[in-house]
């Protein structure tokens, strides 16, 4: 089956993920020697085929006696809640659309393998030299996919007609004011005794007025 291959759409981006991709560069050939620490790196692949990059990695550092600098490749993915015509269910989606983390110790081998393996691009870095994450984004991103509690995903703006499904304001009407994702609440202004009240409504007693 043919993979498709675009560039993620920076967009929509999330703020974590443009801190992980400031470091993003030309990181398209030039190996550089490391030292002999652990660290993790980011790669790009094309968008769609994270998994099979993550499998051919792991492969190939088996295959070639990589397995002791080439240590774990990860396709950061977390739960989604998505409510679509009314019904809840969960999806599994990329954190990272194109890219993958890989912990490895970086030096001219270990480098060749990865930058080798169908399905990577290159390595994110300053110029071209691949710049490791940062211990306070590698937890970061780890305590994001290791999470039990699932994000809801947002499908309204501020300033977007809502209507209230449940809670004492059911069958509410009225505009979003705020958006607090890591809360997963919302602030809707509503028409209460003619005057207009804000109300915190979690994301899944929301839907778009249609």
């Amino acid at each position: 089956m043919d993979e498709v291959s675009k560039k993620p759409d920076h967009d929509s981006q999330s703020d974590a993920e443009e801190h992980l991709l400031s470091a993003e560069g030309q990181a398209e050939g030039d190996k550089e020697d490391g030292d002999s620490s652990t660290q993790w790196f980011v790669i790009h692949s094309y968008s769609g085929m994270e998994n099979k990059v993550k499998r051919n990695l792991e492969h190939r550092a088996e295959s070639m006696g990589m397995t002791d600098r080439i240590l774990q490749v990860v396709v950061p993915t977390e739960t989604e809640i998505e409510i679509k015509d009314g019904v809840r269910r969960e999806v599994e989606r990329r954190v990272f659309p194109g890219y993958v983390l890989i912990k490895m110790i970086m030096d001219e081998d270990s480098w060749y393998v990865v930058r080798n393996t169908p399905g990577v691009t290159s390595f994110v870095g300053m110029g071209n030299k691949p710049t490791p994450l940062s211990q306070e984004e590698v937890d970061r991103i780890m305590s994001r996919i290791e999470s039990d509690a699932p994000r809801v995903k947002v499908s309204f703006s501020v300033g977007e007609r809502v209507r209230i499904t449940e809670g004492p304001f059911a069958e509410f009407t009225g505009v979003v004011d705020a958006i607090d994702a890591d809360k997963g609440k919302a602030r809707v202004m509503v028409s209460f005794f003619n005057r207009e009240t804000p109300v915190e409504v979690d994301f899944l007693q929301l839907e778009r007025e249609t």
